[in-house]
Formats: structure tokens, C-alpha cells, sequence
């Protein structure tokens, strides 16, 4: 096999200014017909980019990066060794549709003239080892930027692979077999893996539509209403109401009606209540065409997601409002959570359980002291006592809160003392993070009962939080910081083992049955998401 190497080199420092003007199809000679001459291949530098024109846009300069590393890896050979190895590439290719990507983003040359001219195999060569590359890269970590769209936090971001580099171990070792290293980029994440099959299978099935349902009062079971028999065909459409009549115009919402509804809530990340609100109707509404796209969408961040949720052992959805115990990828408990409101969203992050603080004091955030605390002890300073309030300087000394200009307080801390009023509950759970947020009991119990569960400033609340503990700690740890929690003093236990944790966002999963469950997109995630893949198409 011939070189390539120096006719990259060369080229590579002219491929910039022409990779704008490239479009999307490469329009080369039908490869390997015949093979290479003895000519050398640095014949051709006065020649190029003329035999390779046009040029994908995407071909930038970190793929250019990315070529140079993956053909030095190969002792400067070419890849592609004939039409039959080629084909298996395009039937690859063709199969990311499953995977939510569009086989044509990545153009293979076509055509059917001679390839006995040494500049056209090589530029043949070239470009289908780009298309190669950057498939398995998007499939391995994602198609879009995450840092810039949905940004999630780790400790060491710095140190974290290139992703362009780290799909060349797999793109060499797998040259020969292209199937074998689409599967071994494709994330074997048992979530992503569900998802993908759900995809695979509503993509190619014809969309349902129906018409949206109109805004309206409150419909408790037994109520008539004139929406009834629209929300009866839209249910309908999607089977929760199978074999019924579709064309019954009477307004009653009978059992029937409430149970279908119950089980459209239950799909949908709602309270299974059968009561036609407001968050019932908005997701009734979305439409079919919007479904498809977040399991699209949800694939591009499982991809995004796929290392962190593989090592982590506790995982927050924020957008389900849902706390995960992981084995493997496998869900070995799950519990609900509360989450930050739309204004004070949770944070996404990756880091490491490494304590808890048992019966633990409260330390108020600035933005919660500015916001929300400093204008109750405005209007009554009394708020501090009966909410068993410290006041502290920035040293801090303990100050008497009569003293305070409250109107301008300069630097100082509130502490709220432990027990049943403290917001923290009996337990808080702590790892490394820059925003100051941690996983934490709640006194606030009933609240885990609503949809959405948008009640926080930022922090995690965990119902249940205690039987956390069960897939932390070895038996007797449990035992014995079940006791210091009876005791009621505030106390600090560390890990022997820090334990991964994740806080990520996803909007969809798939259950024991192969069926998509969603959850509302309550930051608004998603509409990004999808305007950012439309925009990148081909």
C-alpha cells in the first residue's frame, strides 16, 4: 500500500480556505478500480486541492488534526483497500439513522470514472477516512457541542480526552471490519441502547395527528365538559383508549376516560391524578412530529452522558426530578427528588459523594439571604428567633441581630440550627462542586407528591433519603450513623469510599417494555437542543 502522508501534509495547509466553499457531497471518481502506480504521491502538490475539489465544510482544522494522527498511526498507508471495504463503511453509515444521525453528514465519494489517476485515489482515500472519523466520533460523544449547549460541570475538566483523538483507537484497531467499530463507538449504555431501539422503530412509522385541546377550567372525574370528546380522540390516537368509539360526542368524563388519562400522566412525568390541568393539557398538545424529535434529542445526550452514566452510582434526572441508584447502567433504586425552579435551576454536574452531615446546620446561601430571607427580617426581625437563626460576621462572631443595619447588612451569615425546621432535614450529602449545591433531606415531604417538583434554589431533595444510605455504606455504617442521626447532634462522617455521582438532564427513558417515557422539558432545554441540530444539517 502506498503513501499518503506527504501529499497530507501538503495539502493540509490549503484545505481551510476551500473547506467554506465545500459542499456537502464529494463528487470524486469511483474507487479502487485499479490500484496506486509506483509515482509518488508528492508529485501531485502542484496539482492539489485541485483533484480533491470540492471539500466538505466540515473538514476543519481539528479534522485535518485528526486525519494527520489517524494516517501516522498507519505508517502513512491508505486505508480504504478496495470497493467491497467501502461498501461495508456506507452500510455502517447508513444504519446512524437509528442512531438519531443523518447518514448524510458524512459523504462517501462517488462517481464512475477511472481511478487509475494516483491524485484522485488518494483524495478518494482521504475523504472517506474523514467521514469515517467524524461518524464514529459524533457516535461516540456527540454530534453537537455539549460544553456549549448544555454544559455539565467535572472536577478535572482539563484532563478529559480529546474528543477527535479518542475515537482513533477504535477507528485503527476496527479499520478492516467497520461494523465492529461502529459498535464499539456506539455507547453500550443500556439506557441509550433502549432509547435507540424506540427511536429505530417511531422513525419509521407514519405520524399520528391530532388537534390540540383547548385551555379551560379545571375537569375533575364526573364533570362534563365540551373538550371531552376531543380529549377522548386524542387519547385515542395514541391507543390508551383501545377499540373505543372515537366519535362519541358526549361531554361526560367517566371512568373510562379518567383511566386512559391516568395512564397518558404516568407516561408523561405527570401526577397520575386523571384531573385535566393545565400540565395535563400542555402535554396532550405536544405533537407527534415534536415527540420523534426529543428521542432524537435525547440520544445526542445520552451520547454526551454515556462515560458519566456508566461510572456513576447515584444519578439525578433533573428533568424527571428523580434520583437513580446505578449498578452498570442498570436502576437499582430509584426515588423522587425536588429540583430548582426555572430561576434557580440545579446545576448539571459530574463529581463524588465523599461525606454527610448528619442532623445538619444550615448555612444560607447569599442569593437566598438577598432574596428571600432579608426582606421577611425586614418587615420582622422576630423571623430570626422563631426560625432559630444565627447571625454571623464574615469571621465569623456571633452577632446580636438587634444590632444589624438590616437595611445594610455588609457581609454577614445566617445559620439556621439543626432540627425539624432546618430545610435540610437530617441529612445532606456533599461533594466537590463550585455552585454550592448538595443532595439533602427535607421537611417538606408533601411536596415530592406534586408535578413538576420545581421547589428548590438549586440543591437536591431526596425523598426516602435515608434508604440512600442502603447503596452507600456497609451495613453497619448504616447501623451506626443511623444512631448519630437519633442523636440529634450535628456531626460530620466521611466516606471510606467516595461514591461517582451524576446530575444530568434528559427528558426521555424507556421502560421494561420497550415504550418511551417523557418527562416536561422544565428548563427549556430541548428547543435548543433541536434548533442546534436542524441548524448543523447538511
Amino acid at each position: 500500500m502506498h503513501s499518503i502522508r506527504p501529499f497530507l501534509l501538503r495539502g493540509i495547509l490549503l484545505l481551510l480556505p476551500l473547506a467554506s466553499q465545500g459542499a456537502g457531497a464529494v463528487l470524486l471518481p469511483a474507487l479502487f478500480q485499479a490500484p496506486l502506480t509506483q509515482a509518488p504521491l508528492r508529485q501531485l502538490f502542484d496539482e492539489f486541492p485541485l483533484p480533491c475539489a470540492p471539500l466538505p465544510a466540515s473538514l476543519n482544522a481539528a479534522a485535518q488534526a485528526q486525519l494527520d494522527a489517524f494516517y501516522q498511526q498507519r505508517d502513512d498507508r491508505l486505508a480504504w483497500r478496495d470497493a467491497a471495504h467501502l461498501s461495508a463503511l456506507r452500510e455502517q453509515l447508513a444504519l446512524l439513522a437509528d442512531d438519531g444521525l443523518d447518514p448524510s453528514d458524512y459523504p462517501l465519494p462517488t462517481g464512475l470514472a477511472s481511478a487509475a489517476e494516483e491524485s484522485r485515489q488518494a483524495c478518494a482515500d482521504l475523504l472517506a477516512s474523514h467521514a469515517y472519523l467524524r461518524a464514529l466520533q459524533h457516535l461516540r460523544n456527540g454530534r453537537l457541542p455539549q460544553a456549549r449547549l448544555e454544559p455539565l460541570w467535572h472536577p478535572q475538566d482539563g484532563t478529559r480526552a480529546d474528543p477527535h483523538l479518542a475515537v482513533l483507537p477504535i477507528a485503527l484497531r476496527e479499520l478492516d471490519q467497520p461494523a465492529r467499530a461502529f459498535a464499539a463507538a456506539r455507547p453500550t449504555l443500556p439506557q441509550y441502547q433502549a432509547l435507540r431501539r424506540a427511536y429505530a422503530r417511531i422513525r419509521q412509522q407514519p405520524l399520528t395527528n391530532w388537534l390540540p385541546l383547548a385551555d379551560g377550567p379545571l375537569l375533575h372525574p364526573g364533570q362534563d365538559d365540551a373538550r371531552v370528546p376531543a380529549l377522548r380522540r386524542r387519547l385515542a390516537a395514541e391507543d390508551y383508549l383501545p377499540g373505543a368509539p372515537t366519535s362519541r360526542l358526549d361531554s361526560r368524563f367517566d371512568p373510562e376516560l379518567v383511566a386512559a388519562l391516568q395512564a397518558f400522566q404516568r407516561h408523561h412525568g405527570l401526577k397520575p391524578d386523571g384531573l385535566l390541568g393545565p400540565a395535563s393539557v400542555a402535554e396532550l398538545n405536544v405533537d407527534a412530529r415534536t415527540r420523534r424529535d426529543q428521542l432524537r434529542i435525547n440520544l445526542e445526550r445520552l451520547r454526551w452522558l454515556a462515560d458519566d452514566l456508566a461510572t456513576a452510582h447515584v444519578a439525578i434526572n433533573v428533568a424527571a426530578a428523580e434520583l437513580l441508584v446505578l449498578q452498570d447502567g442498570q436502576v437499582l433504586w430509584r426515588t423522587r427528588t425536588q429540583v430548582g425552579r426555572p430561576e434557580r435551576p440545579t446545576p448539571l454536574l459530574a463529581s463524588r459523594i465523599e461525606r454527610l452531615t448528619l442532623n445538619p446546620r444550615w448555612i444560607v446561601p447569599p442569593t437566598i439571604f438577598r432574596e428571600d430571607k432579608l426582606p421577611e427580617i425586614r418587615s420582622d426581625p422576630s423571623y430570626l428567633e422563631r426560625h432559630e437563626m444565627s447571625v454571623y460576621d464574615h469571621s465569623g462572631n456571633l452577632l446580636d441581630p438587634w444590632l444589624v443595619d438590616w437595611d445594610n447588612p455588609g457581609p454577614i451569615r445566617l445559620r439556621q440550627a439543626a432540627g425539624p425546621q432546618n430545610p435540610l432535614g437530617r441529612l445532606a450529602l456533599r461533594f466537590p462542586n463550585p455552585f454550592a449545591v448538595y443532595l439533602h433531606d427535607t421537611p417538606s415531604q408533601l411536596l415530592f407528591d406534586k408535578s413538576p417538583r420545581l421547589f428548590s434554589s438549586g440543591c437536591v431533595r431526596v425523598e426516602a433519603v435515608t434508604t440512600l444510605l442502603d447503596f452507600l455504606l456497609a451495613p453497619e455504617e448504616v447501623a451506626a450513623v443511623q444512631q448519630r442521626i437519633a442523636s440529634g447532634r450535628t456531626q460530620e462522617y466521611r466516606l471510606s469510599q467516595a461514591v461517582p455521582l451524576l446530575i444530568g438532564y434528559w427528558t426521555v427513558e424507556v421502560d421494561a417494555d420497550g415504550q418511551p417515557r417523557y418527562v416536561p422539558d422544565i428548563y427549556s432545554h430541548d428547543r435548543r437542543l433541536l434548533r442546534a441540530l436542524l441548524r448543523t444539517r447538511p
